[in-house]
């Protein structure tokens, strides 16, 4: 069976201030489905699967992300929010994980020829293959693309089916075979949930990581911070993915592998604002959100809140850029 694509699915309700004066929208208000003439403004697309969770041997739960995210969004208030339109949810269908990465990469291509940012939501961390794949099939060959990722783990693992543990080296095969360069970086590596071999591997594709023990202090996030910025001028597109277990544990215990150590979510939101301040994001994705480990809503509503930021800050460089 094919994946299914659903634009109905989720029914964005809340609280509506009545009796406040003043504008008090919430983006249960704001946000819209999808539709034919959507234009500009960013694109929520959810990936519902966690079938590459599974196939990694993780702790599988993160298909029910993208709806427990939706409901942590919907009583945010609108503060400069940009137009929000809502297409949906992909699904896997008796495993065809493959399937599904296609069904995404084309919902991504789509919001881009659209002048849409696509915002996916996860869902297992395979999306990231799906979301890179929609990426380049809209952006023009020669255009320099630079990787972000803000994770525990490199995600280069080699494997005989693709999982929530490839989809980097799965870009890297792919940019080899299109003579393209693979401009990957890293933020919160673990040398407590990498392997030597993953290392080197990320060595000899010229990958460029810093540890979640360098992130921890101002000096060591400066430098970071300083090192991205450096990528940023060079590049001339981004595509940034935020794993949520590259927080600390207490702060997102909601995810597949939770960390013990972790980076704090102020140092996620310094690298994150660092990209939306280059004007170059092109797309956007936030994975393994798993609401079956969540305590209390925390993670949902982590993962809103760096949602939010990416979308607050579409709109701000839009304004400039207007």
């Amino acid at each position: 069976m094919t994946p299914q694509h659903t634009t109905s699915a989720f029914q964005w309700q809340g609280r509506i201030d009545a009796e406040d004066s003043g504008p008090t929208p919430r983006w249960h208000q704001h946000v819209r489905p999808l539709a034919v003439d959507s234009h500009g403004g960013v694109t929520l697309i959810g990936f519902a699967v966690d079938e590459g969770v599974r196939r990694n041997a993780a702790r599988t739960g993160a298909a029910e992300g993208p709806h427990a995210l939706r409901a942590a969004l919907a009583n945010l208030p609108v503060l400069g929010e940009p137009e929000l339109h809502d297409a949906g949810d992909v699904h896997c269908e008796n495993g065809a994980l493959e399937a599904a990465q296609e069904a995404l990469a084309t919902r991504v291509a789509s919001a881009l020829e659209r002048q849409s940012l696509p915002l996916v939501l996860g869902g297992g961390h395979e999306m990231a293959w799906g979301t890179f794949q929609g990426v380049v099939r809209a952006l023009p060959a020669h255009k320099r693309l630079l990787i972000v990722n803000l994770d525990a783990h490199f995600d280069l693992r080699e494997a005989s089916q693709g999982n929530s543990g490839t989809p980097f080296r799965q870009m890297h095969a792919w940019c080899t075979a299109h003579a393209r360069p693979f401009n990957y970086r890293v933020f919160g590596i673990s040398e407590y949930a990498n392997t030597q071999a993953l290392f080197e591997r990320a060595q000899s594709m010229g990958v460029r990581h810093w540890l979640d023990d360098e992130l921890q202090h101002p000096a060591g996030l400066e430098a970071a911070r300083q090192a991205l910025a450096t990528d940023l001028q060079a590049c001339d597109a981004v595509y940034l993915t935020v794993c949520l277990d590259v927080l600390p544990g207490g702060q997102a215990p909601g995810v597949s592998a939770p960390a013990p150590l972790g980076v704090p979510l102020a140092a996620v939101q310094t690298l994150v604002d660092e990209v939306l301040a280059s004007g170059r994001l092109v797309a956007a994705d936030i994975a393994e959100l798993n609401p079956s480990f969540d305590r209390d809503g925390l993670t949902a509503r982590v993962a809103a809140r760096l949602v939010a930021r990416v979308a607050r800050g579409v709109a701000r460089h839009a304004a400039k850029a207007g």
